[in-house]
């Protein structure tokens, strides 16, 4: 008798097992259609199918849509392919960035780099080598100061070097193709920095009477110091301290006219010399 309940309590485990996992199932597969259609996307949203440099003039092929799961596109976003097709791009685009009216040109602009220059600024390139352009290291959207050294001159006898420039932005960083006194091509880097006009005539005017150099500077540190320049004569420490050394010369006297005796204290052996 007892056998019998136990299989009946077994029975009907079994039983309200599987209708709750039946229950289950079918509660689920009605959900799930309800699930995804609620989280499909209801609008599309632009985004870039290649990195895409500044002044770029975008083509159908470098515009892909994609699903937005929100109920709203942000403000400024990109929601069809034709609203940025032929526009240029006035800053460097990644690819699968999302697409911003900002980050566009008017239509009719063109592209190129005339595009992203803002009003009232000039663009200005200068010659670089691996030591002046901070061994490869200055890129577009990077921040520079141009320091200048200017050579002795009739009023001055000697070498200055000195910042003229300070956080100057890089728009672009690339190379020309030249040749040289026998007409044999030759490379030369070249990098274009967004200044004012007045800064624009300094910068050439600085690349012209001297040499300069490059300095990289952080990005977010914006802050100009003032300096007064650095001259030949600072690079000794006597010149710094504005006084002349006197070199001091030790004479020794001769051998023969010294006495050397030998001592031992401790164990210890002492040469002293008199």
């Amino acid at each position: 008798m007892r056998q019998r309940r136990l299989w009946l309590i077994l029975l009907l485990a079994l039983v309200s097992g599987g209708s709750a996992a039946y229950i289950a199932l079918a509660y689920l597969r009605d959900r799930t259609p309800r699930l995804m259609a609620a989280e499909a996307p209801r609008s599309q949203v632009a985004v870039a199918a290649r990195d895409l440099p500044l002044g770029t003039i975008l083509r159908q092929e470098d515009v892909r849509m994609i699903g937005w799961m929100g109920n709203e596109v942000p403000p400024g976003y990109v929601r069809e392919a034709e609203a940025v097709v032929g526009r240029g791009l006035i800053t460097p685009v990644k690819a699968n960035e999302m697409l911003m009216e900002g980050k566009f040109a008017p239509l009719g602009a063109g592209g190129g780099l005339s595009v992203s220059i803002p009003e009232g600024m000039r663009a200005v390139s200068v010659r670089v080598d691996d030591v002046i352009g901070v061994a490869g290291f200055v890129l577009p959207g990077s921040r520079v100061d141009v320091v200048l050294t200017m050579p002795p001159k009739l009023d001055r006898k000697e070498s200055v070097t000195q910042a003229v420039l300070q956080s100057v932005p890089v728009l672009a960083a690339g190379q020309i193709v030249q040749q040289d006194a026998q007409g044999k091509p030759i490379t030369v880097s070249v990098l274009t920095v967004l200044v004012s006009p007045q800064d624009g005539e300094t910068l050439i005017l600085a690349a012209n009477e001297g040499k300069i150099q490059l300095a990289l500077r952080n990005t977010l540190d914006l802050a100009e110091v003032k300096t007064s320049g650095v001259y030949t004569r600072a690079l000794l420490p006597g010149a710094r301290q504005g006084s002349s050394v006197t070199g001091r010369v030790r004479i020794q006297a001769p051998d023969a006219a010294r006495s050397v005796v030998e001592a031992y204290r401790g164990g210890v052996r002492t040469l002293i010399t008199f």
